[in-house]
């Protein structure tokens, strides 16, 4: 089947959320005869003041299966590396899961430096907002497979399901969470947040002392409030002093985990 790809017209648009109840699309809707009866997405791409390129996932309404699980929901997504998920102040109408790879969200401050909120890892659900635009944007850090789940029907289903209610209540929390200990990294000294950030890193590996940064240096000094240059130069001067080891520019190895602790604390 042949790509479709259309310019944002707004009376094209209109015509045909008419004509085609049954198709939603971030920010756009295709007419139901292009589709094979297997097409479960449509990648169209635009510019983007961001400079990057916008995809956005044909979504049938009645893909939701009401299983108990918000994990369970939703249709699987594939992004491309860089490629935007969602735009801040965009309608918050889904919830995501990462299948694969990596998602970064982030702020555009108004001098133009890019503010990264967070990191999400394969299992990670994101995009879960107490209003009803997001109040920031996302993006696939590397190619990534994305679940995306449509928020009115697991709102509905924690109406009904005190399971699915206490799972968005631990989302929410551990949400809340990342974003306090967050503010506390930005309070620290340089070395301080390098060492932090590892230590974030190396628990959600599963402890593991050794891994792989999925993310390049530019993107851990936006989420550090720091230059790539002061990263760089405080990953060296740790290796330098024996607490870690960095065989390759993403491979960490924490050589000393106690030292890199009494660093953090």
């Amino acid at each position: 089947m042949e790509k479709f790809v259309h310019q944002q017209n707004p009376v094209f648009l209109r015509k045909q959320l008419a004509e085609t109840p049954n198709y939603l699309i971030f920010g756009h809707l295709l007419p139901s005869k292009v589709l094979g009866e297997t097409d479960q997405t449509m990648i169209i791409q635009r510019s983007s003041q961001r400079q990057a390129a916008r995809i956005a996932c044909l979504v049938p309404m009645n893909t939701v299966r009401f299983s108990g699980s918000i994990e369970t929901m939703g249709v699987s997504m594939p992004f491309a590396r860089n490629m935007e998920i969602y735009g801040e102040n965009e309608s918050a109408n889904y919830l995501y899961k990462v299948v694969s790879g990596v998602v970064r969200t982030y702020k555009l401050l108004n001098d133009g430096r890019r503010q990264i909120g967070s990191f999400y890892l394969p299992g990670d659900i994101f995009g879960l907002e107490i209003g009803g635009e997001h109040t920031s944007s996302a993006e696939a850090v590397a190619v990534s497979k994305i679940q995306v789940i449509k928020r009115s029907a697991v709102i509905a289903l924690a109406g009904r399901d005190k399971e699915v209610a206490r799972q968005l209540l631990s989302l929410t929390a551990t949400e809340l969470r990342r974003a306090q200990d967050h503010i506390m990294l930005l309070l620290k000294t340089a070395q301080e947040r390098v060492v932090g950030f590892l230590l974030e890193m190396a628990e959600r590996n599963l402890g593991a002392s050794e891994f792989d940064l999925p993310m390049s240096r530019q993107d851990i000094a936006d989420y550090l409030g720091l230059t790539i240059e002061t990263v760089s130069r405080t990953l060296t001067q740790l290796a330098n002093s024996g607490a870690i080891a960095v065989p390759t520019s993403r491979h960490i190895v924490l050589r000393r985990r106690g030292k890199l602790n009494r660093m953090n604390a």
